[in-house]
């Protein structure tokens, strides 16, 4: 049975926008309710994830400088948005959160183990990949190109290797963000398809592969040589696998 102050109370106190006495109230609540209080965990560690992640840059010097010399120039007029602006703004982005939130909750509940929810995240930063821009930090098909690239940026050196002759050319790599750590991605491609390969140091022995399939899109993780190993893409299970097996001689 759904609690109905999860929709109603839940993201309000997470929030910190009730008073303190109903915030006691659903203090209260959360030591009966079990559903509450999952999904209160949820939405902390979604917030802590976002944070870790670092997803931001900053703007360069020479611009800081000239956007800091326009404001201060005689004819610069700055308008400041009307007040139902911003609150739209913040409506969004608090909707956008929630949603996410909920969806993630939801993954969360559903599937209830720690493998279908790193699969989620993996599938999550494949598909961010293939917006315009997103795809490869390093373009280059040259393993010896690719390699080089990702020293001084990860604490780990990941193996690249090029399988054109076996029908799955290297495109390039990236930084990518996987359950709050810095790992290397790599990009190749099947025949028109692209797969995602994102890589981190583990401390698990070597692994036997598991594999599953979410959203349409089917995906295979391993463990070897101290490396972790998670291919993604809407390419057939058995090419994802025919790439690991290529991976692993």
């Amino acid at each position: 049975m759904n609690c109905d102050q999860t929709d109603s109370v839940l993201h309000c106190y997470f929030d910190n926008e009730l008073d303190a006495l109903s915030a006691t109230a659903f203090e209260r609540h959360l030591e009966h309710c079990s559903q509450c209080e999952e999904q209160l965990a949820a939405l902390k560690a979604l917030r802590s994830r976002i944070d870790g992640a670092q997803l931001y840059c900053t703007a360069p010097t020479p611009l800081r400088k000239k956007l800091a010399a326009d404001l201060r120039s005689p004819g610069h007029a700055f308008v400041m948005p009307p007040r139902t602006f911003w609150a739209s703004l913040a409506l969004a982005a608090s909707l956008l959160l929630v949603t996410y939130a909920g969806w993630r909750a939801v993954s969360v509940h559903g599937f209830g183990n720690s493998e279908t929810i790193l699969a989620a995240e993996v599938i999550d930063a494949h598909l961010r990949s293939l917006q315009p821009g997103h795809l490869v930090d390093v373009l280059s098909s040259d393993q010896h190109t690719v390699k080089p690239w990702f020293s001084g940026k990860l604490d780990f050196s990941p193996p690249v290797r090029d399988f054109a002759d076996r029908g799955f050319p290297l495109d390039g790599g990236r930084l990518d963000v996987i359950d709050g750590r810095a790992t290397a991605a790599l990009i190749y491609r099947r025949r028109k398809h692209l797969i995602s390969v994102f890589i981190w140091p583990t401390n698990e022995p070597n692994r036997s592969p598991r594999s599953g399939s979410r959203q349409g899109y089917n995906w295979v993780d391993w463990s070897q040589g101290g490396m972790e190993l998670w291919m993604v893409s809407d390419v057939a299970s058995s090419d994802l696998q025919q790439l690991r097996r290529d991976f692993v001689q």
